[in-house]
């Protein structure tokens, strides 16, 4: 089969997901795909560019999604509700892919056009819900980076948590009371996600 960019994407995903950042390379990419590694470098330039087209798959997966999720939205939906709908769907697409949320936050310094998108339109989003404009750049960078970091966790915990027995726990409490108690919910990640984003939006509204 010709190799194409979007086949050497393909294949480079998926040997991410199996190896991660630092250790893809661009042999093992053409050994996915059953070629020469010389022969991928007519497509993309080196691992830094390709890494950078599968960050900007991810990212245009993301915008996609969103569009559907706010063309979905009532009429009446609020700014707070726009900001949530993409928040959802960019977790939703980061999670899509093993690793996904690693690739966006090691590769913040190369030029997507799909993450420009997903920036623009919170931009947009946050202008149109009277923000000031000198906290508009800070806050959708906060929501994005928010949202990496919450994926990134979830990409990295363990299948099974550690075994704590009664004493061990017991222990734990005494020391860690706040940390222990109710101040943390033991909650469904998707609650705790939705939380989160409405907190920052909360603080968000009070700049308007």
């Amino acid at each position: 089969m010709k190799l194409t960019k979007e086949r050497i994407v393909d294949a480079g995903m998926a040997v991410f997901a199996e190896v991660g950042y630092q250790n893809l390379s661009m042999r093992q990419v053409a050994d996915r795909l059953d070629a020469h590694a010389g022969s991928l470098y007519y497509h993309v330039r080196g691992k830094d560019e390709l890494l950078a087209l599968m960050a900007d798959r991810v990212c245009r997966t993301a915008h996609d999604a969103g569009t559907e999720a706010l063309a979905a939205l009532p009429t009446d939906a609020t700014w707070q509700d726009r900001i949530e709908a993409q928040a959802t769907t960019l977790r939703r697409s980061i999670k899509q892919h093993p690793g996904g949320a690693q690739l966006l936050a090691e590769s913040p310094g190369m030029l997507s056009r799909g993450a420009l998108s997903l920036m623009e339109r919170l931009l947009r989003t946050l202008l149109d819900a009277g923000l000031p404009t000198d906290h508009c750049g800070i806050a959708a960078d906060t929501l994005l980076s928010h949202i990496t970091g919450f994926v990134l966790q979830e990409q990295n915990q363990p299948p099974t948590p550690p075994p704590v027995t009664a004493e061990l726990h017991a222990d734990l409490c005494e020391q860690f009371p706040l940390v222990m108690g109710p101040l943390i919910p033991r909650i469904p990640q998707d609650d705790k996600f939705t939380r989160s984003i409405r907190l920052l939006c909360t603080g968000f509204a009070a700049l308007t």
